[in-house]
């Protein structure tokens, strides 16, 4: 085997330490969504942008879903439009429990699959390793919009790393 087969089989970071990371970023987003009064959290944008709350659902809509797609192999429904009664402590409640959905089904994704190619909600071609780092990039890349709506409201964001 040479050098180059040796690194790209080397492993830099465990499917464990994968989750912590990005259950770190998903526990800052949590407080950047505390952080928002319950109005402007629904109904502020600038620039043309949706509303952090609109943001949040497409978050939550993808997260577990896919996370317990990719665990089950059973397709899932792509839904970024639920009910929520314009409620930030429904939405709050929404994320909790799709942290414990994300930890419960990470534990059936053996790291034999990162490499292997999917297609969550029947859409988006890729592998489980760059599908789930689209989750994370997508979050923080919301996430950023959201630190800028609480700065034009005057409001301190959370330290961006204290995760």
């Amino acid at each position: 085997m040479n050098k180059m087969e040796t690194a790209e089989k080397a492993q830099v970071i465990t499917a464990a330490e994968l989750l912590e990371h990005w259950q770190g970023h998903r526990n800052l987003t949590r407080k950047l969504i505390v952080a928002f009064p319950e109005k402007e959290f629904f109904d502020f944008s600038i620039g043309g942008m949706r509303p952090f709350a609109e943001m949040v659902l497409e978050l939550l809509a993808i997260a577990a879903p896919a996370i317990r797609e990719i665990a089950t192999g059973k397709p899932e429904v792509f839904n970024e439009h639920p009910d929520h009664g314009k409620s930030k402590d429904n939405i709050l409640q929404w994320w909790d429990k799709a942290t414990e959905e994300i930890n419960d089904h990470w534990k059936g994704i053996p790291a034999s699959r990162f490499h292997e190619t999917i297609k969550t909600f029947g859409r988006w071609d890729g592998t489980v390793q760059s599908s789930i780092f689209y989750f994370m990039d997508n979050e923080i890349h919301h996430r950023g919009q959201g630190y800028v709506y609480l700065r034009a409201l005057g409001i301190e964001p959370p330290l961006f790393w204290e995760r």
